[in-house]
């Protein structure tokens, strides 16, 4: 017998979850969501359990979102199946995201990724993901090159997936400050055949606090730097970015509300960098480039 509790949560909390697994037996899925974009702080977390929870399991969940849960009995079906059911594909550019459920679904011509439900924060259900691979793929479709690429907070791994199937030869590095993210990464990467190392072609994934990281600083500088996070880490990362953009280079930075946009590209302006598309929408992808504003 399989169950679901669902709780309110907020964005923030959502996106907290891979910190929050030791209060939870391992064989507990959880899945967040956005049920309403016009409500973008009010999220659903959802967790799936094979038994019936107990006392101390609902307590955790309460811990993490501080909200009352619901309880529904699912039946004989499977639960990881049941968590999955839910999670539509996403299109986004050329793009194609889904879980196992809907595996072989691909329209042709798409560049598709698989990512389990159990990992589905940042699979595309989330508008700055999809934002981000709709900006990745008409970046592309405009004939811009990239050599040296730097995806930071990572989390799935997906942006990174997405820019390595768009510059097939350039080099890659993909970073998260959380270890559980970097190891997800590396799982969906064999899931989706994306190669792991250090050359051309390649994704190197490594644990990282921002920019702190020997990888990244040998690395350096980058010619297109992605970033979906949040407002606050983006403008605190500005002068760590601009130091790290080769001339000419990209910012893409995403996470922030409409309402933040102006906060966030004003940090990279007092840092050098020119705001070469605000965006759009609830949830804007900046970019940001290192050369000085046209005269």
């Amino acid at each position: 017998m399989s169950y679901r509790v669902t709780l309110p949560c907020t964005r923030a909390q959502a996106e907290a979850l891979p910190d929050t697994d030791a209060l939870l037996p391992t064989n507990v899925v959880l899945v967040a969501d956005e049920p309403d974009p016009a409500s973008p702080d009010a999220w659903l977390l959802h967790a799936y359990f094979d038994h019936q929870p107990t006392a101390e399991e609902l307590a955790a969940l309460a811990q993490i979102a501080g909200r009352p849960a619901r309880i529904e009995q699912l039946g004989e079906d499977d639960w990881v199946t049941m968590s999955q059911s839910g999670l539509q594909p996403i299109r986004a550019g050329r793009f194609f995201v889904h879980t196992p459920t809907h595996r072989g679904s691909a329209p042709p011509a798409s560049t598709s990724f698989e990512i389990d439900a159990s990992l589905a924060f940042g699979t595309g259900q989330h508008a700055t993901t999809a934002a981000c691979l709709e900006a990745l793929d008409r970046l592309e479709r405009n004939g811009c090159m990239f050599s040296n690429i730097a995806d930071i907070g990572t989390g799935t791994g997906l942006l990174a997936f997405a820019a390595l199937a768009l510059w097939p030869a350039s080099r890659f590095i993909a970073t998260d400050i959380d270890e559980q993210a970097i190891a997800v990464a590396r799982d969906n990467a064999a899931i989706n055949g994306v190669p792991l190392g250090h050359g051309p072609g390649e994704l190197l994934l490594a644990v990282a606090d921002g920019m702190d990281s020997p990888l990244l600083t040998a690395r350096a500088p980058f010619d297109l730097i992605v970033a979906n996070i949040l407002a606050g880490p983006l403008i605190e990362l500005a002068p760590s970015f601009a130091g790290a953009l080769a001339p000419g280079g990209l910012a893409v930075l995403a996470g922030l509300l409409e309402s933040q946009a102006e906060s966030v590209a004003a940090a990279y302006r007092d840092v050098g960098l020119t705001l070469e598309n605000k965006g759009s929408g609830e949830w804007p992808v900046l970019m940001l480039s290192s050369k000085p504003p046209a005269d």
